[in-house]
């Protein structure tokens, strides 16, 4: 069985969880005797793609930065996609985006949909004017032979906001290949001794000024206690003043997230919390998990499917009630314990050879 993947998360991702998932795929079928599997891809800036030397991208315009880069990235890349489509030489499409450009050049070959969540029809305000995704999204939907759907609550929401035929959506799990053996000491990263770990983009439905509002009532009777942020970019003028109003200046630190400095970030935490609103799947979960770091999760969505018994809850929308949960696993050696000994339990659950076996016999039931 031949599989042909398109560029377009890789196009659009240097990291990220969507050209981590498609990699990973791409890396277990690579193992498997009756797949192929083939690339439309000509040039990338993506971590995963580039440091594999099997795959035959090449670098965009190595450090230059300038307007337009991406637009023509993803073009130039699209095109040797259309190219690659019109020959025809493949029994399945799994296009690793949402942009349907590649319909009116498939003929009858069929194709698989993966749907990572529905943050744009949920939260439409936050998406820039230009964006197709939600239209390109549903008529992707509609046209799909099947859909993999990363979590039971995103075929839910697939079901309940674009009416999709429950029948085409299959749910099949990520993993994570983030884990404790990675971790350097943490010294390496200048690590205070007692801190709170915060994971990725801190925009609004991820909810990071709940998680800071509690963190600011931890610290009136935990003075050696710190608030890392990992990933999401340098603090912007408007959340360091919000730091300095909240007398936190000093208290939120900022660290770099490729894979080594997140798995020490995890490893060493007193606790991850993970207050966003909506998540489809929720990767930075199994990540803390593979870590042993004791999590403090959102009540909604995706996530107590993912984190099952092996983290403790909270209200996203009450900041009071994050930190009473909080407090819990840092006043609580035992509870951190039992967090940590069911996590190691439930993370076997996970992994990316399940996700690739069972996206095998996804393909196979659709030719």
């Amino acid at each position: 069985m031949k599989v042909l993947y398109d560029h377009q998360c890789f196009s659009m991702q240097e990291y990220g969880g969507i050209s981590r998932y498609f990699y990973h795929l791409i890396k277990e079928f690579k193992k498997d005797d009756e797949m192929f599997v083939d690339l439309s891809l000509r040039y990338s800036n993506n971590h995963y793609i580039n440091s594999d030397e099997s795959t035959r991208a090449r670098n965009f315009l190595g450090t230059k930065n300038f307007k337009g880069k991406k637009i023509l990235l993803e073009q130039v890349n699209r095109q040797e996609s259309i190219k690659t489509i019109k020959r025809n030489d493949f029994d399945i499409f799994h296009p690793t985006y949402y942009n349907s450009y590649f319909l009116k050049h498939l003929g009858n070959k069929p194709f698989i949909l993966s749907v990572f969540d529905m943050t744009h029809e949920i939260f439409p305000h936050i998406a820039h004017r230009m964006d197709k995704t939600i239209e390109y999204k549903k008529l992707l939907v509609k046209n799909a032979k099947r859909i993999i759907a990363i979590s039971q609550n995103t075929k839910n929401d697939l079901i309940n906001l674009l009416k999709a035929d429950p029948e085409k959506i299959e749910v099949i799990r990520l993993a994570s290949s983030i884990n404790r053996e990675m971790a350097l000491k943490p010294s390496d990263l200048k690590l205070p001794e007692r801190y709170i770990l915060y994971v990725g983009s801190r925009n609004y439905y991820k909810n990071f000024n709940n998680v800071l509002m509690a963190f600011k009532e931890l610290v009136k009777n935990y003075d050696s206690l710190f608030l890392i942020c990992g990933g999401g970019g340098m603090f912007n003028d408007a959340e360091i003043e919000l730091f300095r109003k909240n007398d936190l200046s000093g208290k939120i630190l900022h660290r770099h997230a490729d894979d080594v400095s997140l798995a020490t970030l995890y490893s060493n935490a007193i606790l991850f919390a993970f207050p966003s609103l909506y998540e489809g799947f929720g990767i930075p979960v199994l990540e803390a998990m593979n870590c042993n770091c004791p999590m403090v999760l959102s009540n909604s969505s995706s996530l107590p499917e993912v984190g099952g018994d092996a983290a403790i809850y909270f209200d996203p929308n009450d900041s009071k009630d994050i930190s009473n949960q909080m407090s819990k696993i840092i006043y609580d050696a035992i509870l951190r314990k039992d967090l940590m000994a069911k996590g190691e339990a439930w993370r076997k659950k996970f992994s990316w050879q399940k996700t690739a076996i069972e996206t095998k016999k996804l393909y196979e039931q659709s030719l």
